[in-house]
């Protein structure tokens, strides 16, 4: 699972299209962080020219213009792929992956890959400004799951530090005992 926040769309869906191709699944999660290149008006303008792209005589028949960031990301990578099944695409972190380990790539990080005088813009803004209805819904869950996972990471490290306490103290008791164990082993062999 590749967690999208700040990464770029372009590098970032190279390497996820190379982890798809040999058949495994590709989950992508908080699309909503993706950052495009160029100013954000300037994204604004060019999607706006894109939404005004429609069938004359029936727009029912397409073209679609999607406004959630993932359906956006999904558009993008839809002629790459051939089983697009396989890969799913997330706004925030759903409940089913946000126990799962998520990992990014990192020849797609922005700070690696744009000059830092450049401007760029995310998926998220530019789809609540072209009609994405659930970008507060997505931030005030994303801060509840934020909140959960502070807490278990609180409870995770002390465990750790109890474990190692335990551990420590464990060691000194059985001290004399390794011991002779050791003298007993050392006389078996000779």
């Amino acid at each position: 699972m590749s967690q999208a926040s700040l990464l770029f769309s372009g590098p970032f869906l190279q390497p996820a299209c190379r982890f798809y191709f040999p058949g495994q699944r590709v989950v992508v999660v908080r699309c909503e962080g993706i950052c495009i290149s160029g100013s954000f008006f300037r994204n604004k303008l060019k999607y706006l020219s894109f939404l005004r792209k429609r069938c004359n005589v029936n727009p029912a028949r397409g073209p679609y213009h999607f406004r959630a960031p993932s359906k956006i990301l999904w558009r993008t990578v839809r002629a790459w792929i051939p089983g697009l099944d396989r890969l799913k695409m997330f706004e925030g972190v759903p409940p089913p992956y946000h126990r799962m380990k998520r990992m990014v790539v990192p020849s797609a990080l922005r700070v690696l890959r744009l000059n830092p005088r450049r401007r760029y813009c995310t998926l998220g803004r530019l789809g609540h400004e072209v009609g994405w209805k659930y970008q507060s819904v997505i931030e005030s869950l994303e801060l509840k799951r934020k909140a959960k996972a502070a807490l278990y990471y609180k409870a995770k490290k002390t465990d750790r530090k109890l474990l190692a306490q335990a551990k420590e103290l464990s060691t000194k008791q059985i001290e004399p005992m390794a011991q002779v164990i050791k003298s007993i082993l050392i006389v078996n062999l000779s």
